[in-house]
């Protein structure tokens, strides 16, 4: 019965010596690992959790914000956004949360304005060329070419390997009547994409304009 006892014992710190757990734990909710499996129902429910355990965790509030705005709950995204801009007013994450939620919903003064503050904050930034990218969609819906070509072209200089932003920029030039501009985004775009319609269609256009 000693020797039994003695033996338990002996396991026990050795187990204890090399790190190894007596009894199965739970494994820790990670919400950001379930945000990059995809599962950003679950990345919402931890992330609720934590906040209410650490009212201003930050990055708690950032893959919050990716997860709602994964799920197409914008108005949420928002909404928890806003209430971490006022514990950080400069987290840049944060601000393209909410001016990609502002995008989506066509909230388009809303989205302009966080999309010029996502720039100022960080210029360098992950999602810089996004930000471009949409701030040139909003300036198009208001008819503002120029600016648009502007922020079209800066979102391709960050990231010229997208087709569809090349086609983008090739319309906006397009309603500047600026035909070899047009035609050379849309060859871009078509370098990257030939089947991509947009671009095909728009340089038949911007050939046929150039031609006549």
């Amino acid at each position: 019965m000693r020797t039994v006892v003695f033996r338990g014992v002996l396991i026990a710190a050795l187990a204890c010596a090399v790190g190894m757990p007596l009894f199965a734990q739970a494994e820790p909710l990670d919400a950001l690992q379930a945000y990059r499996d995809g599962n950003f129902a679950e990345a919402v429910r931890i992330t609720l959790i934590e906040i209410e355990a650490g009212p201003n965790n930050i990055e708690s509030y950032v893959v919050l914000g990716w997860a709602l705005n994964a799920l197409g709950r914008h108005a949420d995204a928002v909404d928890y956004g806003l209430r971490a801009l006022r514990i950080n007013q400069f987290e840049s994450r944060i601000l393209q949360i909410v001016a990609e939620a502002h995008f989506a919903m066509r909230n388009d003064l809303e989205a302009l304005d966080y999309l010029e503050r996502y720039v100022r904050v960080a210029p360098s930034g992950s999602y810089i060329d996004w930000a471009y990218y949409a701030m040139g969609e909003v300036l198009a819906r208001f008819g503002e070419y120029h600016r648009a070509d502007i922020a079209l072209t800066t979102s391709v200089f960050h990231n010229s390997r997208n087709a569809t932003r090349w086609a983008r920029l090739g319309f906006v030039r397009e309603q500047l009547a600026d035909w070899r501009g047009a035609l050379a985004a849309y060859d871009r775009a078509l370098q990257l994409n030939p089947n991509l319609t947009a671009a095909i269609q728009g340089r038949q256009r911007a050939q046929a304009a150039l031609s006549g």
